[in-house]
């Protein structure tokens, strides 16, 4: 068996994939769209497609998936994602590994993303690490003393879904006023018609309006931010997922909230800064999780 290892980034919009070995270089990738709707059915067909496009002559023996969402402590079963309809105690790993004829483990993707950017990014050599993802929804995950922090039974670390605004827009997960309801892509839409990319270019231009969109987008992460650095301290804060592409706008907001709303000594010399990795980190940490939790 080669030491070659396929890492899934299974996100609301897009399926990313890719090849790799087991130093962490990308040796084939794919990006295909997640299928309307994402039915576990439909989205288990499509993992095999694009797994089989991504290693035709079957190089690979392990496949890491990361997913919204916990999963069970076995890495076998997709408990709950708010996000994908229909997903509620998924036995994903059961089901590809007969099509796929390899092992399969799953985990959720910001603990994924965590874990790669721990591997060869921007938390390499860090102990207490918080990530937050900004995407269709807001995930996250925590390095707390070098080590991935899950919880009791492994759901952990879900800061979308904290509440900030007791009487905002209602959230999947049943709160009103969660951080993602304002945080997300389509909490910015809340704030403008406009597409995330557009609102970003435009921003870069010197666009007023632009600009104080993302500077209002910045304070309700401020503020979501501050509650978590209460409870974990960490000296770094990564930020990653699609809209991380504008955290140049929205961070200066993100630290005046902070500075406001934590005393000096829950962040004391703390970082908040993008991911290094970008959009690759989920599928790098996948293969990592693969290459540590699955059997050559």
């Amino acid at each position: 068996m080669t030491k070659e290892l396929i890492g899934v980034d299974l996100g609301g919009t897009a399926i990313k994939l890719g090849r790799f070995d087991a130093s962490g270089a990308c040796l084939a990738e794919l990006e295909c769209p997640t299928p309307r709707p994402a039915l576990p059915g439909a989205v288990c067909t499509a993992l095999v497609e694009a797994i089989t496009a991504v290693d035709p002559g079957r190089q690979a023996g392990r496949v890491g998936i990361g997913l919204p969402g916990p999963m069970d402590r076995s890495g076998r079963v997709a408990r709950v994602s708010i996000n994908l309809p229909g997903w509620h105690d998924v036995p994903l790993a059961d089901w590809l590994e007969p099509q796929l004829g390899r092992r399969v483990i799953l985990a959720n993707d910001a603990n994924c993303a965590l874990l790669g950017e721990a591997w060869l990014g921007a938390a390499r050599g860090r102990s207490d690490v918080l990530l937050l993802t900004l995407g269709t929804g807001v995930g996250g995950a925590a390095l707390l003393g070098g080590q991935l922090f899950t919880g009791r039974d492994g759901a952990a670390i879900e800061p979308g879904l904290i509440g900030v605004d007791p009487d905002g827009p209602p959230c999947h997960s049943g709160n009103r006023g969660s951080l993602e309801q304002y945080c997300s892509i389509t909490g910015l839409g809340r704030l403008s018609p406009l597409d995330p990319a557009e609102l970003d270019r435009r921003a870069d231009a010197g666009d007023a309006e632009a600009l104080a969109v993302w500077t209002r987008y910045g304070r309700w992460l401020g503020i979501g931010l501050s509650s978590l650095l209460y409870v974990l301290t960490p000296e770094l804060v990564l930020i990653g997922g699609g809209l991380s592409a504008a955290s140049d706008h929205f961070l200066p907001a993100v630290w005046r909230e902070v500075e406001e709303r934590v005393l000096p000594v829950s962040r004391q010399g703390l970082e908040i800064r993008r991911c290094a990795l970008g959009n690759g980190a989920g599928r790098l940490g996948a293969v990592r999780l693969a290459l540590e939790a699955l059997p050559a």
